[in-house]
């Protein structure tokens, strides 16, 4: 989004103007020395320190990355270029204020394939400047290659962030079939920099050998700070802290599912930082509970590192705590929230204001529609807040009954192959490639009800089972639409990249 600068902004030196005229649009960075070039020069091994630091990523515990896929020869990434998957992804690309003066780059848009594990894979043709659509990474290649990447959480890394400096963007484990062609990469930062655009000193941190370097970067813009690559492990963008420091701010709301009558949310207020909204999403995963999320657009005004929000309801309900004060939660695993709590089913609408300016920087309504779904059958709209989603449920089977009882020639009176209703078989092998979300790829993708998941969990068997159960649901009420096609297009923007190849295996097959 291309905005224009507010008089704020200052009087920019023809110099400035010039550089962002250049193909990336970036300022030069305060840091950049002769001596800090020479440290971040050849002292590190391409090739060495990358093999060491796939090591040191691939050893965090519930890591985004998977470690045998880490190892994978670069031969064979060639040759097993994985089908696009269009999923959706917790990286937020960030919006402007009006403050931030943007100016378009020259560089190419992308899209990346998606692997397993929350893994980016991406094939660039030839030399030239790359932007990703998915995570606002901008890579610089002298050649074709092929570039691997992930978005980490800093809540391993961020014990290693001391005075005077402050983490303020994602951090990203990235890898390339060939290191030295990738010269530089830009990563998108979160702050709205306005008349401080030329005289902020940014530095990039680069876990690798085991510990933290803090190496200078090259250029930075109102959206991107650009690092020349010495070695591919973790790294991301960290600044030299300054008062007062704005952010560009995000609030995630998360809807409680429950066969309750009340209503129950939590709300999050955090940088627009794509590592710390990755973190909001898998604690809400974690938690025992179900949650819808509810979409909402960003906040409308900066956020202010160090100061105080309160959240307020019309009508008034309960909200816990009654502030929170904004700042860099990187190091815990669990972010701060508000609890909002409606005894009563009604709409509502939710204001996050600064406490000591009663500025209101974010305000939305929360309406009926924002908890229901369609059903199925009709348009009439189902309550998920209920947690009761009703369906004819199918004739219950045993474990045993489940996997080994095959459906008898279900084809459509078309005789089109695609139409082959799933068997029990290849759910059941479906079901063994599912990972721990699959409760909430049921409700989400396959629009179970709780009900129905805490029906199948209810019998005492192996965890696949319950997968299976759970597929078997899916395709009983959808009777001759039951099909490897139809489940794709369920599953194709949530599914693992192994579940979405064996449909597509299975609809070869037909």
């Amino acid at each position: 989004m291309t905005t224009t600068s507010s008089s704020s902004s200052g009087q920019r030196s023809e110099s400035d103007a010039s550089l962002e005229d250049k193909e990336t649009g970036l300022i030069p960075d305060r840091c950049r020395s002769k001596d800090k070039d020479e440290d971040c020069d050849q002292d590190n091994s391409l090739g060495n320190n990358s093999s060491e630091s796939d090591s040191e990523s691939s050893s965090e515990s519930d890591s985004d990355t998977n470690e045998a896929d880490a190892e994978e020869p670069n031969e064979d990434l060639e040759k097993k270029e994985p089908q696009l998957v269009c999923v959706e992804s917790e990286v937020n690309i960030q919006q402007h204020c009006e403050q931030c003066k943007i100016r378009q780059g020259q560089q190419e848009q992308v899209t990346p394939r998606r692997l397993s594990r929350g893994q980016l894979w991406l094939k660039l043709h030839g030399e030239g400047v790359y932007q990703c659509t998915i995570t606002g990474l901008i890579f610089e290649v002298t050649k074709a290659a092929i570039i691997k990447y992930s978005l980490l959480s800093w809540t391993k890394y961020a014990g290693y962030i001391k005075e005077p400096w402050i983490i303020v963007g994602p951090i990203f484990d990235v890898k390339c079939t060939t290191p030295s062609v990738l010269t530089s990469i830009q990563f998108p930062h979160t702050l709205c920099l306005n008349d401080h655009l030329t005289d902020v000193t940014f530095n990039v941190f680069h876990f690798k050998n085991n510990g933290p370097e803090f190496e200078c970067s090259v250029d930075h813009s109102a959206t991107h700070i650009k690092w020349n690559v010495s070695s591919l492990s973790p790294v991301g963008p960290v600044i030299e802290k300054y008062d007062p420091v704005y952010y560009h701010g995000v609030v995630i709301l998360y809807k409680v599912v429950s066969n309750l009558p009340s209503l129950e949310f939590r709300v999050y207020m955090a940088s627009n930082n794509s590592s710390v909204i990755k973190d909001v999403s898998k604690s809400v995963k974690r938690s025992p509970n179900t949650f819808i999320k509810i979409e909402k657009p960003p906040c409308h005004k900066l956020l202010q590192g160090g100061k105080k929000y309160r959240l307020l309801s019309d009508p008034e309900v309960d909200i816990t705590p009654e502030e929170i004060e904004f700042g860099d939660h990187s190091s815990l695993a669990e972010k701060p929230f508000f609890e909002v709590y409606v005894e009563q089913p009604v709409e509502l609408t939710l204001s996050l204001v600064d406490l000591e300016s009663e500025e209101t920087v974010w305000k939305a309504k929360l309406r009926e529609s924002d908890w229901t779904v369609p059903s199925q059958n009709n348009n009439k709209p189902k309550r998920i807040c209920n947690g009761v989603k009703r369906r004819k449920s199918s004739t219950s089977l045993s474990g045993d009954e489940l996997c080994n009882k095959r459906l008898k020639g279900d084809t459509v009176p078309d005789g089109v192959k695609t139409k082959i209703v799933l068997t029990d078989q290849q759910l059941m092998i479906l079901a063994k490639k599912m990972g721990k979300d699959w409760k909430v790829i049921g409700i989400q993708c396959l629009k179970l009800s709780v009900e129905d998941i805490e029906q199948i969990e209810a019998k005492d068997e192996d965890v696949n089972i319950y997968k299976c159960m759970m597929l078997r649901k899916w395709r009983d009420s959808e009777q001759n639409n039951g099909t490897a096609q139809s489940l794709y297009e369920c599953l194709k923007d949530d599914a693992s990249y192994e579940v979405l190849e064996i449909l597509k295996g299975f609809l070869e097959q037909t």
